[in-house]
């Protein structure tokens, strides 16, 4: 379907909003403050709280994105899906001009797509095409990238595969977690939200096919990638650490118990020893031998307790020359 430019007072276009997560209510946020008219918002369905089976006795929960429409007085929608025609009422009763997504979770049919006469915008958290899917910014962090962004991009039926319109670029730093990347992305994917609606109004902005070259898939996070392998470098493990901040969060075993290691530093070591020992230094630092270099942990959690300090946790455990691992 050819879509019409979007060059026109965009303070009279009507804005549907697609979103779920605490990561989509920035741009919407952003939305709401500004000129633009959102007209209503689409988010999953209303859950159980926490983790458990089948939800059974536990609070059942809106998404973040819910509560910030009923906040600002917008209708909400929540389909289980959108491929029948009774699903998607509310979104063709609203008449939208566009379609902004941001990780809403529900594939959208042709159909929807093809709803909104200019189109639908999705905000995705990585500059494609490099890590398509569902978790970029962990993905990100695993591989040592210097830098990740934002992209506006115009939607298709790919996966994260539609044009160009806007990136926006931030560096990653070694003290970057999944967790901060996450919060630091959200806030940008909303200035650019309302950029690329400017440059669209005015028509500076153009859209531009992503590069075959350079594509990557960023899968969903499994809880099994936690588990550390000390035969692996400091700098792999570092970054694991770091990437499952805030969940799942890097984990190892002493002596058949669960530990958590919320926090991490790379160290070069030229013998440390067998990987998984551990050394507790003059200064009472706990540092862990690797397959190359060392790890000194910064923030530890055995099962049932609070997270403290590593040096808290050599201060009231015998450490020294003890292993790590299965």
């Amino acid at each position: 379907m050819r879509r019409r430019s979007l060059t026109r007072n965009l303070t009279r276009v009507r804005i549907a909003y697609a979103g779920t997560p605490e990561f989509a209510v920035p741009p919407l946020t952003a939305l709401l403050r500004s000129q633009h008219s959102v007209v209503g918002v689409l988010t999953q369905p209303d859950r159980p709280k926490g983790r458990g089976r089948q939800g059974h006795g536990r609070e059942i929960a809106s998404s973040p994105v819910k509560s910030a429409a009923l906040e600002h007085g917008i209708p909400v929608s929540q389909p289980l899906s959108l491929r029948d025609e009774a699903s998607r009422e509310d979104l063709e009763a609203w008449q939208p001009d566009v379609l902004v997504v941001v990780a809403y979770g529900l594939l959208l049919p042709q159909v929807v797509l093809d709803l909104p006469r200019f189109g639908c915008l999705n905000i995705h958290a990585s500059l494609l095409p490099r890590w398509r899917g569902a978790a970029p910014i962990q993905r990100a962090v695993l591989a040592g990238d210097r830098q990740t962004g934002v992209t506006l991009m115009q939607m298709e039926a790919g996966l994260d595969t539609g044009p160009i319109l806007l990136q926006e670029t931030v560096p990653i730093t070694e003290s970057d977690t999944a967790g901060s990347l996450h919060d630091s992305l959200s806030e940008l994917g909303g200035r650019a939200l309302l950029k690329a609606l400017e440059g669209l109004e005015s028509g500076s902005l153009r859209s531009r096919p992503q590069p075959e070259e350079g594509a990557s898939y960023a899968a969903k996070i499994s809880k099994s990638e936690a588990a550390i392998d000390w035969s692996r470098s400091a700098d792999e493990i570092a970054r694991q650490v770091r990437a499952f901040n805030p969940w799942p969060i890097a984990e190892t075993q002493m002596d058949g118990e669960q530990l958590r290691i919320h926090a991490a530093s790379a160290m070069p070591a030229s013998d440390v020893g067998v990987p998984g020992t551990i050394t507790v230094t003059r200064e009472g630092d706990v540092v862990v031998a690797c397959g190359s270099g060392a790890l000194m942990l910064v923030e530890v959690q055995r099962p049932g307790r609070r997270a403290i300090s590593g040096r808290d946790w050599a201060r009231t455990s015998d450490l020294a020359n003890r292993r790590l691992g299965p």
